[in-house]
């Protein structure tokens, strides 16, 4: 069968998700009800609710606590928060559905007056969509660890590592680097380096094959908006990580969730969407999946290779999470030897988020098309930043440093298991990587407030669902879920929000 004919590059635009981090700075946990105070309990409550919501940070459509919960949680009496949400009601901010409770409405985007805006952006992080969960990665909410971190703590990376990489490169006469644009490809040596490492994965790919990108999102991003068209279909595994919704969603595409099970995609399902919606693409992360931590077996990953080929659409394959899994694990694009898969991966999570190194390795046809969208984008990528990297894999110091995570990580899944299980949680897939996927025994999303009030950042399930549905699971961080008293407090606020343990 023909290979399909790429679409031609068209002008990109960053997601509002990811322009939104540079302005959010660090978060405090909102005050308590102060009975005495200069406003009644009625008007902080109203003022609590109401801030959160023009923060965005109670999404739109999101249901508030029922009075009687409410007033627990809170302990007030249930005429005080009645008369708090009358106040909202009457500010237009929500909205009351006759016997199912009060709900958060649409809002219109106006200018806001400077005093306004300035009260907008205190900062705070409630992680009920995926632009919040984005800035709570990284603005913390509190000095407590963040359960919901998307990325290693920063006490497990390596900066003296990182340092003596940059000085390096700067020694070796390649200072002029930082004062001009890079190769529009990316830097030699970092792709030859990365063909190597790619050759671990028994993924063949030539440095020319290889283009660099601001971090592996920006990748998956220059790739989508080549290949695809608004109306095009895509399936996507479900659950999957909230942003890539978000980011194709933008993008104009339909959405084709597949249900995604510890050795990969359900295989049936993805069958009848590919030969009912003749989809343009498949977007998967292959091994250690986010949230669920499971890895494509070889079986699955043949017959998605199969399905591909039977009605012709593109394998974009997302190895975000490689250097924490073994190098033998099945990836597409060493079977297909990429033909038709395109593979993506970066350094965030296992160097640092701030330095934002990623690349894609594609077919050959459609390389000079992908540059095109990147520079339209980005222009270049920082030529220093790109050796340095290329310096830690060529002297090995990257691979043993993520020998020592993965060792770290090891012990801390261990940890968090035993403390996840011994307070009433059960894990839904089998534990691996660096991420949990965990029934709590509640909805994960009015426990999400609950524990934002005590200073926790958590990822509800509801994040990693291409339509917003409530439920009991919550993806963890093992590295950043191992103190005892969150696990405490979880336990708590599961009584608080009238829901069981989830053992069997």
């Amino acid at each position: 069968m023909p290979a399909p004919v790429p679409l031609p590059p068209r002008e990109p635009s960053l997601p509002a998700e990811l322009r939104a981090i540079g302005r959010v700075r660090v978060g405090t946990s909102p005050q308590p009800l102060t009975r005495g105070a200069g406003q009644t309990l009625t008007e902080q409550l109203a003022a609590q609710f109401a801030d959160r919501i023009r923060q965005r940070l109670l999404a739109p459509g999101a249901r508030l606590p029922s009075v009687r919960d409410c007033a627990r949680r809170h302990d007030l009496s249930p005429h005080t928060v009645v008369a708090a949400y009358d106040q909202l009601l009457a500010q237009g901010l929500i909205e009351a559905r006759r016997q199912r409770g009060f709900f958060v409405r649409e809002q219109r985007v106006t200018l806001a007056a400077p005093a306004e805006a300035a009260a907008q952006a205190r900062p705070r992080v409630l992680p009920v969509d995926a632009t919040a969960l984005i800035r709570g990665m990284f603005h913390g909410l509190s000095d407590k660890p963040a359960p919901g971190l998307g990325t290693l703590p920063a006490d497990w990376l390596d900066l003296p590592m990182l340092a003596s990489a940059l000085r390096r490169v700067l020694a070796q006469g390649e200072a002029m680097n930082a004062l001009q644009y890079g190769h529009p490809a990316g830097d030699l040596r970092l792709r030859e380096a990365l063909a190597v490492k790619l050759a671990d994965f028994g993924v063949r790919a030539e440095a020319a094959q290889i283009i660099t990108s601001t971090g592996a999102t920006h990748a998956l991003d220059v790739i989508s908006r080549t290949l695809l068209a608004p109306g095009d279909a895509v399936l996507v595994d479900e659950p999957a990580w909230a942003v890539e919704y978000a980011r194709l969603t933008k993008l104009g595409v339909r959405l084709l969730p597949v249900p995604r099970g510890p050795d990969g995609p359900d295989l049936a399902v993805m069958a009848t969407l590919a030969r009912e919606h003749q989809p343009r693409m498949y977007v998967t992360v292959p091994v250690l999946h986010n949230p669920t931590g499971g890895s494509l077996s070889l079986s699955c990953a043949h017959q998605i290779l199969k399905l591909a080929e039977a009605h012709d659409f593109w394998l974009l394959e997302d190895d975000t999470y490689a250097h924490l899994a073994p190098a033998h694990l099945p990836r597409m694009a060493a079977l297909d030897g990429l033909q038709r898969t395109i593979y993506v991966s970066g350094f965030s999570k296992i160097l640092t988020p701030a330095w934002r190194v990623g690349f894609m390795a594609a077919p050959e046809r459609l390389v000079e098309q992908l540059i095109d969208t990147k520079l339209l984008s980005t222009l270049t990528t920082p030529a220093v930043l790109e050796q340095a990297v290329a310096l830690c894999l060529e002297q090995g110091s990257l691979r043993r440093h993520a020998e020592r995570v993965v060792a770290r990580l090891d012990a801390a899944r261990h940890r968090t298991v035993q403390l996840a299980q011994s307070h009433g949680c059960r894990f839904v897939t089998p534990p691996q990587g660096l991420f949990g996927w965990i029934d709590t025994g509640t909805d994960t999303e009015a426990l999400a407030q609950v524990l934002h009030d005590q200073g926790w950042l958590v990822a509800p399930g509801h994040l990693f669902h291409a339509r917003r549905q409530a439920g009991s699971l919550m993806r963890i961080n093992f590295a950043s879920s191992q103190d005892a008293r969150f696990w405490a407090d979880l336990a708590r606020a599961r009584e608080q929000c009238g829901g069981k343990a989830a053992t069997s």
